[in-house]
C-alpha cells in the first residue's frame, strides 16, 4: 500500500462528451498541472473519447492509459476485477506523483468510471485527497446542437440510462417533464416504441458522436428500429403549452 502524504491528489475531470472546445479552462488547467493523466480505455485497446480530447492539451507522454471494462455489463467478477486492478495501478502512480488527473468523458459525478475509481483509491490510499472538476454533459451539447429546451419554469427532468431497461424509461415519459435518455443505442427499437406509446416522439431529438466529424443529431421520429451507437443520447422534451413562460 503506498505511503502517501494528505496533499496527495486524484482529481477526476470532466472533458465533455467529445468536442475538444467543450472542456473548461478550469478542465484544462487540471490536465496541464497534473504529473500523469490517466485515461480509461476498454480491453480492446481503442483510444476512448477521453482520451482523444485530452492529447489535445496535454503530450502523450504525460497521458497513462489504464484499462476499465467500460464494456461489460453481465460478468460482475470480470468487471470488479479490472476496477481493481485499474485501482492498483492508480495507487501505485500516487505513490510517486503528487497530482493525478482522471479524464472522463461528460462530467465525473454523472453515470461516470471515476466515480467507482475513487471508492477504490479511498480504501487502497488513506489521506489522498479527491476531487472533482465539472464537465459539460452530452444533454447540454445535445441541446445547444439541436435548440432543444431542456427545462422551463418548474418542469422536472429525468435522466435515465437505458441499460436500466426500457421500463424506467417508459415510466418518465409518462410524466410530466422533459426526459433525457442516455446508453440507448442498443435498444433503439424500444425506445421508440416507448415514446410513441407515450405520446412523446414528435418533439424529441437524438444525438451522437457530439462534436465530432461523424456527429449525428436527427428527429427521434425517424428511427426505424436499427440500431444507433452506444453512446446515443436522446431528448424528449417536455409538453408546453400556454406560450411563453407557461410553466413559470
Amino acid at each position: 500500500m503506498p505511503d502517501v502524504m494528505s496533499s496527495s491528489r486524484l482529481i477526476g475531470v470532466g472533458v465533455g462528451p467529445g468536442d475538444p472546445e467543450l472542456v473548461t479552462v478550469k478542465g484544462v488547467n487540471a490536465l496541464r498541472a497534473a504529473d500523469v493523466v490517466v485515461v480509461p480505455v476498454m480491453d480492446t485497446g481503442e483510444r476512448g473519447r477521453a482520451e482523444a480530447t485530452v492529447l489535445h492539451y496535454v503530450p502523450e507522454e504525460k497521458v497513462l492509459r489504464v484499462v476499465f471494462a467500460l464494456n461489460e455489463r453481465t460478468d460482475r467478477a470480470r468487471r470488479e476485477a479490472a476496477w481493481d486492478a485499474a485501482g492498483a495501478k492508480v495507487a501505485g502512480l500516487l505513490g510517486a506523483h503528487r497530482v493525478i488527473a482522471f479524464a472522463t468523458i461528460g462530467d465525473p459525478n454523472v453515470y461516470s468510471t471515476f466515480t467507482y475509481l475513487a471508492l477504490t483509491i479511498g480504501e487502497l490510499v488513506p489521506g489522498v485527497v479527491i476531487e472533482t472538476v465539472p464537465g459539460i454533459t452530452a444533454m447540454q451539447d445535445l441541446a445547444a446542437r439541436s435548440g432543444a429546451v431542456l427545462t422551463e419554469g418548474t418542469e422536472p427532468l429525468t435522466l435515465v440510462p437505458v441499460t436500466a431497461g426500457s421500463a424506467v424509461l417508459k415510466d418518465a415519459l409518462a410524466g410530466p417533464g422533459t426526459v433525457v435518455a442516455y446508453k440507448f443505442g442498443r435498444q433503439a427499437a424500444e425506445v421508440a416504441a416507448a415514446l410513441r406509446e407515450t405520446g412523446r416522439i414528435e418533439d424529441a431529438v437524438w444525438g451522437s458522436a457530439l462534436g465530432l466529424p461523424e456527429e449525428s443529431i436527427r428527429p427521434a421520429a425517424e428511427l426505424d428500429g436499427g440500431p444507433l451507437p452506444y453512446l446515443s443520447t436522446l431528448i424528449a422534451p417536455a409538453r408546453r403549452e400556454g406560450g411563453r413562460g407557461g410553466k413559470l
